[in-house]
Parts: C-alpha cells; sequence; structure tokens
C-alpha cells in the first residue's frame, strides 16, 4: 500500500455539511500534519463559506477537485448514497480514501471499494471514530479486567422521541436509524461480541411519518460461547433509557452513560459457601444471600468530556501513522464489512415499503 510522502498531508474534503465542516473540517485545520487544500460541494453557500473562511479552492462537482494533482487524501462526507461512486472516482485518481460512515448500505458495495483500493495501491479508511469514545474505553478496560467474569450479555440502548425529516430519513438516501446511528454501536458491539459472524435477528418499523427509513429497530446478535448482543435504537421513546451501555456478567456488572460507568462484582472465594439442594428449603425459604460486593466508578476526565473532538484526534492519529509509516489501520474495511452485512440482513428480515423517488 503506498504512503502519503508528504507532512503535511494534503486533503481534499468531498461535503461540508454536519460531518465535513464541523467535524474534519475542524479538526484538520487545528492538526499541522494535514492540510485541506481543496474542497467540493454541490450547495453555493457551502462552497463560498469555506472559501473565505479556508482560503481554498472549492467545487461544485467533486470530480473537478479529484483532477487536481497535489492531493493525497479525498475525505468523503457527502450524504450516505454517495459514498461508493465518490470513493471509486477517489482511488481512480489515485488518492488514498477516508470515507464517513455508514460505508455503503450493502456488503456487495464494501467489496467494490476494498477491490478499488487494492487495484489503486491506496488506503481506505473508515470514519468509525466511536471506537475511540472515552466511555467505550473504559467498557472494555472493565470487561477485559476479568472481574466481570464470563460476559452473558451486551445491552445498549440510544432511544428518544423525536421527528426527523432531512435527507436521513430516506431509504434511497441509505437512510435510517440503522445505517446512522447503529454503524457506531454495531462497530463497538462486534468488537465485543468477537471474530465470527453472528446470527441475526431483528425487528425494525417505520414511526416516523416524514420518510420511509427505519427510525426503530432491535436487533439481536447471538453466537456459540459469546455475549448476547441487544442492540435498541429508537426514535419513539418518550421515557428513553438513563444507560447507553449495560454488561451482565456471571460475577457481576456493569452500566454506563457516555460520561459515567460503575460496575460491581463478587469475588468466589469471599462469596458464602452454598451447596446445591435438591430438595425444598428448610422453613418454605428462598434463595437469598449477601454477597460482598466491590462496587467502583468512573467519570470522565474534564479534557475528554467534549468527546467529538477527542475521537477526532485518536482517530487522524492513526491515520497519519497508517499513512505515513505503513502502520495497520485500527479500523479495517473488512471489520466494517462484517458491520454492513449484519445491517444488511436486518433489512432483509424487514423489507420496509419504499418512497417513490421524485
Amino acid at each position: 500500500m503506498a504512503k502519503a510522502k508528504r507532512d503535511p498531508i494534503r486533503v481534499g474534503i468531498i461535503g461540508l455539511g454536519r460531518s465535513g465542516y464541523d467535524i474534519h473540517v475542524h479538526h484538520i485545520r487545528r492538526d499541522r500534519r494535514y492540510q485541506v487544500v481543496a474542497v467540493a460541494d454541490p450547495v453555493a453557500e457551502m462552497r463560498a463559506e469555506a472559501e473565505k473562511d479556508l482560503k481554498v479552492d472549492a467545487y461544485e462537482d467533486h470530480r473537478r477537485l479529484l483532477e487536481r494533482d497535489d492531493l493525497d487524501l479525498a475525505v468523503i462526507a457527502a450524504p450516505s448514497h454517495l459514498h461508493l461512486p465518490m470513493t471509486l472516482d477517489a482511488f481512480k485518481a489515485g488518492l488514498h480514501v477516508l470515507c464517513e460512515k455508514p460505508l455503503a448500505p450493502t456488503v456487495r458495495d464494501v467489496d467494490r471499494m476494498i477491490a478499488a483500493s487494492k487495484r489503486a495501491g491506496r488506503l481506505l479508511a473508515i470514519y468509525q471514530q466511536s471506537r475511540f469514545a472515552p466511555y467505550y474505553s473504559q467498557v472494555c478496560k472493565v470487561i477485559d479486567s476479568g472481574v466481570l467474569g464470563r460476559i452473558v450479555m451486551i445491552k445498549v440502548v440510544v432511544n428518544t422521541f423525536s421527528r426527523r425529516w432531512d435527507w436521513q430519513v430516506l431509504q434511497e438516501y441509505a437512510g435510517g436509524c440503522l445505517l446512522n446511528t447503529g454503524a457506531h454501536m454495531l462497530d463497538q458491539l462486534l468488537q465485543l461480541y468477537g471474530k465470527g459472524m453472528p446470527e441475526v435477528k431483528c425487528a425494525m418499523d417505520r414511526a416516523n411519518p416524514f420518510g420511509d427509513a427505519d427510525d426503530h429497530v432491535k436487533v439481536l446478535l447471538t453466537g456459540r460461547n459469546r455475549p448476547t448482543i441487544d442492540l435498541e435504537i429508537s426514535h419513539c421513546a418518550a421515557y428513553p433509557s438513563p444507560f447507553l451501555y449495560k454488561v451482565y456478567g456471571t460475577l457481576g456488572g456493569l452500566v454506563a452513560t457516555r460520561g459515567e460507568a460503575k460496575w460491581r462484582y463478587y469475588r468466589p472465594e469471599k462469596a458464602p459457601k452454598q451447596a446445591l439442594s435438591r430438595t425444598p428449603l428448610p422453613g418454605r425459604k428462598w434463595c437469598r444471600e449477601e454477597l460482598p460486593w466491590v462496587e467502583k466508578t468512573w467519570t470522565v476526565p474534564k479534557s475528554k468530556a467534549n468527546m467529538f473532538p477527542v475521537m477526532a484526534r485518536i482517530f487522524y492519529n492513526r491515520l497519519h501513522e497508517a499513512l505515513t509509516e505503513g502502520a495497520p489501520l485500527v479500523i479495517t474495511p473488512q471489520q466494517v464489512r462484517r458491520q454492513i452485512a449484519v445491517i444488511e440482513e436486518c433489512r432483509r428480515q424487514n423489507p420496509l415499503p419504499k418512497r417513490r423517488a421524485r
């Protein structure tokens, strides 16, 4: 895989919306190892803002940007349904690619991207920055410590009550809460699940009258000798769950929000001695005991409380190592391919009628 030979790495950003401008431009303009050289967006106001703010060339058509000979990396932050064609165009132009999530709606599309990356000898990175969220790092740290015992189930709930009417509620634009929010959470959860493709069961619904994509999803991932993965994403929860993560283990459990975590566990050698009884307990008693719980808490440090710049910094640090030193990507296209395979199976099980394109 060819490396970017120059520092700063010269970047062209395609798409100047929430992700392109508020995440990628926001980080790159503060990172001396990268330089925004040109941008592209079909919206004239977006281009004018970038030209004034960044002092760079701005193009209406991304293909004009890709004709330049002074770029190393293309950041694809356009609407989701454009990720595939724009990524293929960038590889044809000989550039490395950083593509926003969701990478693509189907495994077939992902395979086309991977094949194009190999033909071009260029890197395909996917902006799954939630892998570096402080709360997720803490959840992994507790699980990896072994204090919770064998992990039986990991439950993630991302719910609220909200209505939405932008392009992300349309199937034709690769919209829906599973492809968008789910891309973040499944990236985390599949790492905790382990290797291999899980068995997938999914219930999906559309309650939002403004579009035709899903806004309520329940996903169960199971496998032999693996924890049950329970993912809920809903815009129909008038009483949202207070916890993002719940972890069930044989020796204890954990709950976490994006800012706090608490967990408790017991040490078997310090627990009351019990023995299996095949007869009813004396006095019609229930099985009750006082376990010697060890309880711990974590609060996100103030320096990491605003997690978006934190995640962006770590992601771009790792990307720089991959581009300039040949270091392996932490988040690989093959890992994201499995995520898309899960999402595709969920959609296969729950075909939602499509709105006619206008």
